[in-house]
């Protein structure tokens, strides 16, 4: 390995790191699942549902079309094998990883402790949901608002219950049993965590050092901001401790990559030991917005040219790319951006908007084209349409009219023609 890439060699070995250099299994079983999240470390949940969840994306832009109920199966129903934590956002982690994550718990605990913290001046509510979920074990917030004792003659504030609720997740009092739909059950943790993982005492500077371990692994090569992102860790002084410590002991290795600049100079980065450089990256992916390709804005813009923004909180007049417009990757550049809706009546992957990202080719739309037949057979969806808003929307109805599948549809977007 040298000590050296250019930018595309760093993007290639980020993506071989992120697990798109395999080939997609012609049938997937938990066991891809699993492969794939010993990669990722997290998959980040999200509610928007206007195409698939965020959940549901990272697997299928790895494995292909495979079936959502084993990941509802895995990650929803109530397992050993996973467990949601505030490791990024709100993200899917190994259950076992629970002890890693103390030093955040404690962190939060510490910030509420005082007399005038929210916790302590709605004690008598937290103490009631814990009694609760300890005598009448895992609870929907439904169940709990549907027994809450009355105060002077009225319900208890519905908001203090799910306030507690979460205040208890956060400083790891409570956990995550499971989903029914999307609602979470919520048990204590005694009786979601195992006790021989919980009894595991992680210090956190021995914390923060495997996450630091983990997200370079995961990252392939990264800058100290990139390892910080991966799983949200502010202090710098004790990543930096890490940094220097995974280096010492051989498993972070020094790395310039030309392109990779501040202020004209270069930003310190490393590759980890076990990360490979692949000749090439044949993938195409769509990607959601929150997957950990792209998911820090500034490793998207600096490694991939994509200065992305979600679209979701901007009024509808204002939007550039659309309501919620997901990365495709083809080979190893992001080369358009497409917002997707099911359009479950009518059994159609719409296509609301497609542009062009800086790094696409003239044949990248019919790589799109593919990916999008195979996202609407994943979706249980029988037709794809494509709209005229934006400047890859030829592209993509002509590549889409010329390969196989039902026959291309066309519709009107609301922001076509406007300025």
């Amino acid at each position: 390995m040298t000590d050296s890439l250019s930018s595309a060699q760093a993007r290639r070995m980020a993506l071989a790191a992120q697990g798109f250099t395999r080939a997609r299994p012609a049938a997937v079983s938990n066991r891809h699942l699993h492969r794939v999240m010993e990669r990722l470390g997290v998959l980040q949940i999200d509610s928007v549902n206007v195409f698939a969840r965020s959940h549901y994306l990272p697997l299928f832009s790895r494995l292909g079309a495979y079936d959502p109920a084993l990941l509802d199966r895995l990650f929803l129903s109530r397992t050993t094998h996973y467990v949601e934590y505030l490791a990024h956002e709100a993200t899917f982690i190994p259950v076992e990883d629970w002890p890693l994550w103390r030093f955040r718990m404690d962190a939060f605990r510490r910030r509420w402790a005082g007399e005038d913290s929210w916790l302590s001046t709605n004690a008598r509510t937290v103490a009631w949901v814990q009694a609760e979920l300890r005598d009448r074990g895992p609870l929907r917030p439904a169940d709990l608002r549907a027994d809450a004792p009355r105060e002077r003659g009225t319900w208890w504030d519905w908001d203090e219950v799910k306030l507690a609720l979460e205040h208890l997740w956060r400083t790891g009092d409570v956990a995550v049993s499971g989903r029914r739909g999307f609602e979470r059950t919520y048990a204590l943790a005694e009786h979601v965590i195992p006790e021989h993982i919980r009894a595991r005492d992680v210090s956190r500077d021995d914390a923060i050092r495997e996450l630091i371990r983990r997200a370079a692994r995961s990252s392939g090569v990264a800058t100290t901001s990139d390892l910080a992102d991966y799983y949200r860790i502010r202090d710098r002084a004790t990543i930096g401790r890490a940094i220097a410590e995974l280096e010492d002991t051989g498993e972070l290795l020094p790395v310039r990559v030309r392109g990779w600049e501040r202020a004209g100079r270069p930003l310190p980065a490393w590759r980890h030991r076990d990360a490979v450089l692949p000749r090439r990256v044949e993938a195409a992916a769509i990607l959601t917005p929150f997957d950990p390709v792209v998911w820090f804005r500034e490793r998207a813009l600096r490694a991939f040219e994509l200065d992305y923004r979600i679209e979701i909180y901007v009024p509808a007049a204002k939007r550039r790319y659309g309501y919620y417009s997901l990365p495709v990757l083809v080979g190893d550049r992001i080369v358009a951006r497409v917002d997707l809706k099911a359009e479950r009546a009518g059994s159609t992957l719409q296509v609301q908007s497609a542009w062009w990202e800086p790094q696409a080719r003239p044949d990248d739309a019919e790589a799109i084209a593919r990916e999008l037949r195979l996202a609407a057979a994943w979706q249980g969806l029988e037709h794809v349409s494509v709209s005229g808003w934006g400047d890859a929307t030829s592209a993509l109805h002509d590549a889409l009219a010329t390969s196989d599948g039902a026959p291309v549809r066309r519709h009107v977007h609301e922001r076509e023609g406007a300025a």
